[in-house]
């Protein structure tokens, strides 16, 4: 579901208020947090999708690195999950084993379990998790804390719902698809612990409204401008070829559409007519299980890129924020 959408259906949760709910929907961030006492809170997200890669094992071990990936994104730490599944009658059970096995090892990478779950039958199949997890009410990390001056950084490259368009249109080469399921499968754990150790407290993570969305939710829910340089962007390999070719998900389009139109009279986000074609669709591409975008003090920016170097994790500096309000693109 496009953001617009999903803003709309969601009106009538404007209200559903409570002193312990420290995050909900009135800030629409990544995920819930529910405060239990001073040094404990709860954070639940769910999040389930039709495949979108043919092996049932790798979908499954998608499906759960991008449902966790929510907690990653608040600072917290993923306790258990629950399976959600939907499945036709004309497949084999053992395929639907099989991504639960994917599920459940890739949780288990986590440091979490999978504790029960629901299965219903259903023409399309389809696969998710309800996550719960802990953080210390004190430092829960949000979209809304990114201030002007600070640096903004990724984890992971784009364009993952570029590669598996063309995987689905049999257009894709296997190296492609190869490097974008290692991309999915790798768990945001690393690059959150990095995070906190430097501090930050304004991040998210990079799904279906594509980088461009996700950041437009952070320049609105801190009340800033947040400039990202195009030409910085690292993108999966055979992304420039896909884009190059016409493949692009219908995602890619909504995310445009969205972003395109007038919030308070001026566009959510705005990018040059002559921006370079692959790293503006990368930009908007919708992401299945895609990096941090992380808004760290300048101050801060070679302590993050310290410790992500410790953890093996990779880390690109792609813009900054300052005054102002949404999104702009920059070549």
């Amino acid at each position: 579901m496009g953001p617009e959408d999903l803003a709309h259906v969601l009106r009538p949760f404007a209200n559903s208020l409570s002193p312990e709910l420290l995050v909900g929907l009135h800030t629409a961030d990544d995920a819930a947090v529910y405060q239990i006492n001073e040094s404990q809170a709860v954070v639940q997200t769910l999040d389930f999708f039709p495949p979108i890669v043919d092996d049932p094992y790798v979908f499954g071990a998608i499906t759960a690195a991008n449902a966790m990936s929510d907690v990653f994104a608040m600072g917290g730490r993923p306790l258990f999950a629950l399976n959600i599944a939907a499945w036709p009658t004309n497949l084999p059970l053992e395929m639907l084993s099989e991504i639960f096995r994917g599920g459940q090892e890739t949780v288990a990478r986590a440091g979490a379990v999978i504790a029960g779950g629901h299965t219903v039958t259903d023409e399309t199949p389809k696969y998710g998790l309800c996550v719960t997890g802990i953080v210390h009410p004190g430092r829960i990390t949000t979209k809304g804390g990114a201030r002007p001056g600070d640096v903004l950084a990724l984890t992971k490259p784009l364009g993952t719902g570029i590669i598996t368009t063309a995987l689905k249109a049999e257009q894709a080469e296997q190296r492609d698809v190869v490097a974008a399921v290692a991309s999915m499968t790798r768990l945001n754990d690393r690059s959150a612990e990095a995070a906190l150790k430097a501090g930050v407290v304004a991040m998210t993570d990079v799904t279906g409204f594509g980088l461009l969305g996700h950041a437009f939710e952070m320049a609105a829910a801190g009340e800033v401008e947040i400039r990202i340089r195009l030409g910085t962007l690292p993108l999966l390999p055979g992304v420039e070829r896909y884009v190059a070719d016409g493949v692009a998900p219908g995602g890619l389009h909504r995310n445009r559409e969205y972003l395109s139109a007038n919030a308070n009279g001026t566009p959510r986000a705005s990018w040059p007519v002559d921006a370079s074609t692959p790293q503006l669709a990368a930009a908007l591409d919708p992401q299945t299980s895609g990096g941090l975008l992380i808004a760290v003090a300048p101050e801060r920016l070679a302590t993050l890129i310290a410790h992500a170097a410790a953890l093996e994790q990779d880390v690109w500096i792609i813009g900054d924020v300052v005054e102002g309000t949404g999104v702009r693109a920059t070549a």
